[in-house]
């Protein structure tokens, strides 16, 4: 089954020059849920040895429309345009769409007005093939667990919601996924930069204390007593875990608060194992020093 768009694997040939102008950047104004669907959309075009000239005479938009287009710039685009230019780049309709369709209503668009942008379109769009076989082996895998790490930030349609999106992303990305030297990596920073996009923030860092609901010490806590202590520490500490740098906060989110093994944080993260050990003995470290309390909020023993 053939991937989204051809990105060159490192022994391949580059793509040949383009006549013209080089492409700008992505405008510092694009909301991420609006690069979610961009940034796999501009990696396509400038893969394909396509022109902006070549694409005005099959796509409905003059070639300054569809730079623009390809920047994020101007007024956001509609789907029968998105689909004709996804079409020409030989990318997958359905992937595109959803993550078109919710940034679009991040962008303050009306459904109405999605319905109407998609009239005509919408049933080629929603009738894709499949994604490629790799893709659904991967998600099989680890869905189940990528949903429990969003759980720890989101709740609930929030927490599906983005889950999707993240497979939706790698489809579309799916190629150059499989041209890195680990897909588990490379998918689980479509996670965590997704998750980390919609989570609630305070002082530039992610807020983790819904996450003190769920936990184990919580849950054994019999008295109200209890738990309002046990609560109270556990705030105290989540908070000192969202001020740990990326890496380690992501290990410490998998070990403690989704109960997971070294080994399986390692598979998930695409890591060594011994990168997850340092990585979670430094930051118990820096929380010992910070708060003087252990992480115990239900990790399992290695």
């Amino acid at each position: 089954m053939k991937t989204p768009c051809n990105v060159p694997g490192p022994d391949s040939e580059p793509a040949p020059a383009r006549p013209g102008r080089k492409l700008g950047p992505v405008a510092g104004t694009v909301s991420s849920s609006h690069r979610a669907w961009l940034d796999p959309t501009r990696e396509c075009y400038l893969t394909s040895g396509r022109t902006l000239s070549d694409l005005s005479l099959r796509v409905p938009l003059a070639k300054s429309k569809l730079s623009e287009l390809l920047r994020g710039v101007g007024h956001y685009p509609r789907w029968e345009v998105i689909q004709r230019l996804a079409a020409e780049l030989d990318m997958p309709g359905w992937p595109l769409y959803r993550l078109w369709r919710q940034a679009a209503l991040d962008a303050g668009k009306s459904r109405d007005w999605v319905d109407r942008s998609t009239e005509g379109t919408i049933t080629v769009a929603t009738a894709h093939p499949g994604p490629p076989l790799e893709h659904g082996a991967l998600r099989s895998m680890v869905e189940a667990d990528y949903r429990r790490y969003a759980e720890v930030f989101l709740h609930g349609e929030h927490r599906d919601a983005v889950v999707e999106d993240v497979f939706a992303i790698l489809w579309l990305s799916f190629d150059e996924a499989l041209a890195s030297p680990d897909i588990r990596r490379y998918a689980w920073n479509i996670l965590r930069a997704t998750v980390m996009a919609k989570a609630g923030h305070r002082d530039k860092r992610p807020i983790l204390g819904e996450a003190a609901f769920d936990t184990v010490a919580l849950r054994t806590q019999t008295s109200k007593e209890n738990q309002a202590a046990q609560l109270a520490e556990s705030l105290e500490l989540f908070t000192a875990i969202s001020k740990l740098p990326d890496a380690q906060l992501d290990v410490m989110v998998l070990r403690h608060l989704c109960g997971f093994s070294p080994k399986k944080v390692s598979d998930l993260l695409g890591i060594p194992l011994a990168a997850v050990r340092s990585d979670e003995r430094h930051a118990e470290r820096f929380l010992d020093d910070t708060i003087g309390l252990p992480p115990q909020t239900g990790g399992r023993t290695p």
